[in-house]
């Protein structure tokens, strides 16, 4: 994700790349982003040191790990700098202190920032909110081998817009894991399945079944740049704006 959001910078319109981060242990510290996207130097080379990387920035773009995401969210917030977040993993504190350190400066956080993905999980509140009990819903998603969290965080996404559409708790009806003689399906809850193989970008499916019908929303990514481009877009719309927790429903100004 990393040399595709450097790509979408150095060839979009609109934006000049100041910085790029990496951890300490990277072997790409002190390399040109640039050559580093397989684009021509850009004169910025991939640095640690956060304060540089900082300097001259106006939004941050950030995929990278909970932990680290969290540290930059407290910085950000001190700067007054944008902080687009795509990061996914992330446990009950470290979200609190995203929501914390939003209060201080602007913060697009989503599971997922592809347009389309987003436009699923808009439909998902809907079609939850239109359906009662008697339509079961269960989430499918399937990643590369090399993705390490699961539910994937677009998953939880359109879990949590199903839980909104039903106006109920997604950690009180969501069911991770199902293993052995589990007994029959509870009315009302939110299922999910991940998969795992090959090289898969991502796809997704919500599945509503109900007596005799079943309605699917299905989204396919097929390259990485979906990611970026869609977060570009976030950075654009979150630079300037007051302090919030944002999504990227507000960045594409759709009706939940």
């Amino acid at each position: 994700m990393g040399r595709t959001l450097l790509r979408s910078v150095l060839e979009g319109e609109g934006f000049q790349l100041v910085g790029a981060l990496e951890h300490s242990a990277s072997t790409h510290l002190g390399e040109d982003a640039g050559v580093l996207a397989g684009l021509a130097p850009s004169g910025v080379t991939v640095q640690s040191d956060l304060g540089g990387a900082l300097s001259g920035a106006e939004v941050v773009v950030d995929f990278s790990s909970p932990a680290s995401s969290v540290r930059l969210a407290e910085r950000l917030a001190a700067a007054g700098i944008g902080h687009v977040i795509g990061t996914t993993g992330f446990s009950s504190e470290d979200l609190s202190a995203i929501a914390a350190a939003a209060r201080r400066t602007a913060i697009v956080k989503s599971g997922n920032m592809s347009l389309g993905v987003n436009v699923l999980a808009a439909l998902t509140r809907k079609v939850a909110a239109s359906l009662g009990d008697d339509f079961d819903i269960e989430i499918v998603e399937m990643h590369h081998a090399r993705k390490v969290d699961a539910p994937s965080g677009t998953a939880l996404l359109l879990g949590q817009a199903a839980a909104e559409g039903r106006n109920v708790e997604l950690d009180a009806r969501a069911v991770r894991v199902r293993d052995g003689h589990t007994g029959s399906r509870r009315a009302g809850d939110i299922g999910f399945a991940s998969l795992r193989g090959g090289s898969v970008v991502g796809e997704h499916i919500v599945i509503f079944a109900g007596p005799s019908e079943r309605i699917e929303l299905v989204h396919k990514a097929e390259d990485r740049s979906i990611f970026a481009n869609g977060a570009l877009a976030a950075a654009r719309w979150v630079k300037g704006r007051e302090p919030g927790l944002y999504s990227m429903a507000d960045v594409l100004g759709l009706d939940v």
